[in-house]
């Protein structure tokens, strides 16, 4: 893989131990465009702009081609990955760290020409979930971390079984690779998964 010094196809074994920083995952889609090409552009760019905001370098998943879910009829399919940092923003507590790191996000989100309109999970250029931040358990009116629905969306758990496949989501039990089996075994829609590529392609700077 061609691509910056701080962005790693790996696993998050690679990332330093011990850093008394939280582990944020973020979830990455598009469906915006014409063909996959240019969503996986977006992501690769996208896994740029968010190696900016970590302290060491960004672990990404491969990108996978999925099939929407719960959005408007005629949809095009999603290009997602997966992607693990530890935040370069400094806070006495993961839920600040969580509220700066989402701020973040939506302003990436904005700088990609994200616009949020009345339809509910409506094409877009990109979008940014924060998965995970650390070992945290928050509901606020303006976010939920770990992700409400993450173990039970293929489309998040396959590429970030990749990277952290014995990871144990916050208040669940079992590790995402087995999480990920659970969803294929009940067949449900989110299974719909392909990998498109083994890593994610050279990003042009």
């Amino acid at each position: 893989m061609n691509s910056p010094s701080n962005i790693i196809s790996g696993t998050i074994a690679e990332l330093p131990q011990n850093t008394g920083i939280p582990l944020v995952f973020v979830g990455l889609g598009s469906n915006l465009g014409t063909t996959d090409e240019t969503s996986t552009m977006i992501l690769c760019r996208a896994f740029v702009a968010l190696a900016e905001l970590s302290e060491f370098p960004l672990i990404v998943s491969s990108l996978w081609r999925t099939a929407p879910v719960d959005c408007p009829p005629g949809s095009p399919d999603f290009v997602n990955a997966v992607a693990a940092l530890f935040p370069a923003c400094r806070h006495d507590s993961s839920e600040k760290v969580a509220d700066e790191v989402l701020a973040q996000l939506q302003q990436i989100e904005r700088e990609f020409g994200r616009v949020r309109g009345d339809v509910q999970n409506a094409a877009r250029t990109l979008d940014l979930d924060l998965l995970i931040c650390g070992a945290l358990q928050l509901t606020t009116s303006a976010l939920t971390v770990p992700h409400p629905r993450l173990q039970q969306r293929a489309f998040v758990l396959a590429p970030m079984a990749e990277i952290a496949p014995g990871y144990i989501v916050p208040g669940q039990n079992l590790p995402v690779e087995i999480l990920l089996n659970a969803t294929q075994i009940e067949g449900r829609p989110e299974r719909d998964v392909q990998r498109i590529n083994i890593f994610a392609p050279s990003v042009t700077l």
